[in-house]
């Protein structure tokens, strides 16, 4: 079942224009250290990297139902790549105390995320999913 779903369109523009005035403290403040080494090692494409993590934050703010308010940090959503460049998006503190309220017994979530960019824009949706939980294998 679908817990949540969230969107947003950010201006790759703007977040350059945001990291060459705050550079460090705004990279801090929104970016997790894994992020930030994505981001930078990305020469070409630094900007549209931050950009489209900054995009699937929102996303998943609105998502969990709560927009960027109530107790929730930049850095409780994380943006993480499987080897195969699939985008993951882990949460923690408060993110995570929300998704657990959010979750139904017997159910775990799963954090579906999706990202693009054509400059000047990047674009995130995520998805919540509660999945029902596997049977104990001790208990069949």
């Amino acid at each position: 079942m679908i817990l949540g779903i969230g969107s947003d369109l950010a201006n790759i523009d703007r977040i350059a224009a945001v990291l060459e005035r705050h550079g460090a403290r705004f990279r801090d403040r929104v970016f997790t250290p894994a992020e930030q080494a994505r981001a930078e090692a990305r020469p070409m494409t630094v900007a549209g990297t931050y950009a489209k993590r900054w995009a699937a934050k929102e996303a998943c703010s609105k998502a969990l139902g709560t927009g960027l308010r109530m107790g929730i940090s930049w850095r409780d959503m994380a943006v993480t790549n499987l080897p195969t460049g699939q985008p993951v998006m882990t949460v923690t503190g408060w993110a995570a105390e929300r998704l657990a309220q959010m979750t139904p017994p017997g159910h775990e979530a799963v954090i579906h995320v999706t990202l693009t960019d054509d400059h000047p824009w990047a674009q995130a949706f995520v998805v919540i999913e509660a999945r029902p939980c596997a049977a104990n294998p001790s208990e069949t």
